[in-house]
């Protein structure tokens, strides 16, 4: 009977083993070091029963004090305070110094660390440390107290050292293709500069972007957004705003092309009782809302004459008149204006002011189309399938790399914005097929063709593509498939016209000349 006791306890320990071994391998998938100590730091603490824990890894490579990467489970911001001051003395320090796993059953009462006054503070008992990284360590695993009873377990200590040494390997390959990548990264310097966390990208489009944006962020002036609809230019003044001295105030925005002529004046001015029809009592408008901020007009281009009038003694005075009002108010607002319009075109109309339009064309910021960032739509894609299975509490869906060639080479005409409402159904659509990862079939519905009799009739994504890959056919074919002269005559990098002959299934053509 003991041996089958024995036996059976042999056996299940086996079998968390190996499910936690198959569960690190699991990690393996992570692309980027966050998501990675995210999902890692939620196992552990389930496989050695914490209650807390908190894991970083540090990128010595970065500068002299290097970039952290962290993530805390059941702390508080003040336990996670109290966690980092170990990292110069106490059971953290131990561990570094070590490079062993350190592990007590009360710090408070244990004589290597009760002197310390983080742990009589914050009463420490079981607790439980184990480096990451082997010849010279890089992160730190720190787990405390316990959900059962007592320290931690030998068990649990054995758990720790195999989590290290598998997060140490994944975390130091995420880091190193984050150096070439940050390498390559023409942003890099602007984000440097800029507070742009959110922004996915790092085509030389968007580093052109920024660098306009860092040029102006910091300056009190007007400024004038341009591109097509869908680019972004919402976020881009965002971000404007973020970097400016602004950053604390107010950020709102009015979109010029969703109001009645005769509401855009009330909604941007506001309005005294009895100054028009509807309005009976006091209207705040957006000028007084975002005093000391920033105020976007987005769509400029759709204000009415009475109301760009008003704009441009504002932009001129720092003054307006509320509507029924007979004495100014001063206004200390930045004004942001965006619009997809060609102005020069409105203003050779006679339907944009001109001295309007010099007013505001100061500095001006194109923001550019999808079609000049290509390679920004890949991290988009995975951005947008994130986010969409964050939204819609999906299960963890991924993008095909087929699926992100199909959509590198489709035409995205609805820019940014259409491209991550495809992505978000798409996910939707894989979620729901119950496939982990988002295929073309999930991503471009519409050219997933039954077999029939007659084929369907193409939609416009169909026959830009069929356009698509016939030109770059030819132009292969024309240089006897030099790719790089290809490229170059194109007016595209290598890499994105190796993605459109793998996206389009090209190959060299079979010559009958005899």
């Amino acid at each position: 009977m003991l041996g089958t006791a024995v036996d059976d306890i042999a056996t299940d320990r086996l079998r968390r083993e190996r499910d936690l071994l198959r569960r690190l391998l699991d990690l393996g998938t992570k692309q980027e070091v966050q998501p990675l100590l995210d999902e890692a730091l939620s196992l552990i603490i389930e496989v050695a029963e914490a209650r807390r824990g908190y894991l970083e890894i540090r990128d010595e490579s970065r500068d002299a004090s290097g970039e952290v990467f962290w993530m805390a489970r059941g702390c508080t911001d003040e336990d996670v305070e109290a966690i980092r001051a170990n990292f110069s003395n106490g059971i953290i320090a131990e561990a570094l110094a070590t490079g062993e796993v350190v592990v007590s059953v009360s710090a408070m009462g244990d004589t290597r660390f009760a002197r310390h006054e983080s742990v009589q503070l914050n009463r420490i008992e079981a607790v439980l440390c184990a480096p990451i990284g082997s010849d010279a360590p890089f992160g730190v695993l720190y787990l405390q107290d316990r959900t059962a009873p007592g320290g931690f377990t030998s068990e649990a200590r054995d758990y720790a050292e195999l989590f290290a040494s598998h997060v140490s390997t994944l975390a130091d390959r995420l880091l190193v293709r984050r150096r070439i990548r940050d390498a390559s990264d023409p942003t890099r310097d602007a984000r440097k500069k800029l507070r742009v966390e959110h922004l996915v990208g790092r085509s030389f489009a968007l580093a052109h972007l920024l660098d306009q944006v860092s040029l102006v962020a910091a300056l009190d002036i007007s400024v004038l957004l341009t591109g097509p609809s869908g680019t972004g230019k919402t976020e881009i003044a965002r971000v404007l705003h973020a970097n400016s001295t602004r950053q604390a105030r107010p950020f709102l925005e009015l979109n010029c092309a969703t109001l009645q002529d005769n509401l855009v004046e009330s909604e941007l001015f506001g309005a005294l009782p009895g100054a028009h029809s509807t309005a009976t009592r006091k209207v705040e408008g957006k000028l007084a809302a975002a005093e000391g901020g920033t105020l976007l007009l987005d769509e400029v281009a759709e204000l009415s004459p009475p109301a760009q009038a008003k704009l441009l003694q504002l932009l001129q005075s720092k003054e307006y008149f509320p509507l029924g009002a007979v004495a100014p108010l001063r206004a200390n607002v930045r004004i942001i204006a965006a619009t997809n319009a060609d102005l020069n075109a409105a203003v050779a109309r006679r339907t944009f002011r001109e001295d309007l339009f010099y007013r505001l064309h100061v500095l001006p910021i194109r923001v550019p189309s999808l079609e000049e960032r290509r390679e920004d739509i890949a991290p988009l894609c995975e951005h947008f399938c994130a986010a969409a299975c964050a939204a819609h509490h999906l299960p963890t869906v991924t993008v095909s790399p087929r699926a992100l060639r199909a959509a590198e080479v489709a035409a995205w005409p609805g820019n940014i914005r259409q491209l991550s409402n495809a992505i978000e159904g798409a996910a939707i659509r894989a979620a729901g097929a119950g496939s982990a990862r988002i295929g073309v079939e999930h991503l471009f519905p519409s050219e997933r063709f039954e077999p029939a009799m007659t084929p369907p009739s193409p939609n416009f994504q169909d026959a830009t593509r069929r356009f698509q890959a016939e030109f770059v056919q030819a132009a292969l074919e024309d240089s006897n498939w030099n790719v790089t002269e290809t490229a170059a005559r194109l007016e595209l990098t290598r890499s994105h016209l190796y993605n459109l002959i793998r996206s389009f299934g090209l190959a060299r053509r079979v010559r009958d000349d005899v």
